[in-house]
């Protein structure tokens, strides 16, 4: 079951996380944080012009909450409804792009990779921290992005242990 978090112009203007923390705090003090996996969305009532043709994304205002929220929660990710689209409007919030008519959102290639390696280290850590698996997992994420990790990156990433 999805969760919505409904977002104003208060709280993206003012900087204000608390609609979210609300929620995101609440299930780590339960320590059910790992049962809204993939469940979270976002709604904006945010105003704009009836003719102003820009996405979410392309408003700096929302970026720039955006960015506060990522710094709150770096592994966010694991939380975002990716079916329903949520985790490239998230990517979209952070990684420069440009929208193209008939293909869609183009991200700048380079900030994207940098932006997904940087996810799957930050999501790892985190999964690992909360004792879930992390491999599969992370995968999937970045294929979400248009990406294949090659289980070497895992290898590196969790080395055997010498003894």
């Amino acid at each position: 079951m999805a969760i919505t978090i409904k977002l104003n112009s208060h709280s993206i203007n003012d900087l204000d996380l608390s609609p979210v923390q609300t929620v995101i705090d609440k299930w780590l003090t339960e320590g059910a944080i790992a049962n809204y996996e993939q469940q979270l969305r976002f709604e904006f009532n945010y105003p704009r012009e009836p003719n102003d043709p820009r996405e979410w994304s392309e408003i700096p205002e929302i970026r720039l909450w955006f960015i506060r929220l990522d710094v709150q929660y770096p592994w966010l990710p694991f939380l975002l409804d990716w079916k329903a689209g949520e985790l490239a409007r998230y990517t979209a919030m952070l990684v420069p792009h440009q929208f193209n008519r008939t293909e869609g959102i183009q991200y700048n290639p380079e900030a994207l990779e940098i932006f997904m390696m940087q996810k799957v280290f930050v999501v790892n850590n985190w999964l690992q921290q909360i004792d879930l698996p992390n491999q599969s997992r992370l995968k999937s994420m970045a294929q979400m992005l248009g990406y294949e990790l090659d289980d070497t990156l895992f290898q590196l990433m969790f080395p055997p242990k010498r003894t």
